[in-house]
């Protein structure tokens, strides 16, 4: 019987929206098979992709539709500033009055 400590890691994705409004949310998150979809759904509309496990395991565990906590505010400002500058999107703009 093969040993789970030769099982590899099932592959796992998170998708983000953000639209300046409010936090990022979560919209779509899975492992295996969902999380390849997941995947070659955002390379077929040429949306970036970063890796990064430990973020991906925490952003797993918030609910879809939700906004992410503000302790994954900083680690998602990363990834969304890689998104925009991947893509040549300007950033959403925060209302004057913030």
């Amino acid at each position: 019987m093969p040993s789970s400590q030769n099982t590899p890691p099932q592959t796992q994705a998170v998708s983000l929206q953000y639209d300046g409004d409010g936090a990022p949310k979560v919209t779509a998150k899975g492992q295996g098979y969902i999380a390849e979809e997941i995947i070659q759904t955002a390379k077929e509309h040429h949306i970036p992709i970063q890796q990064d496990s430990e973020l991906v395991a925490l952003l797993g565990q918030v609910q879809l539709d939700q906004e992410i906590p503000e302790k994954l505010y900083a680690a998602v400002a990363q990834v969304l500033l890689f998104a925009y500058e991947v893509s040549g999107k300007e950033l959403p703009h925060k209302p004057e009055d913030l």
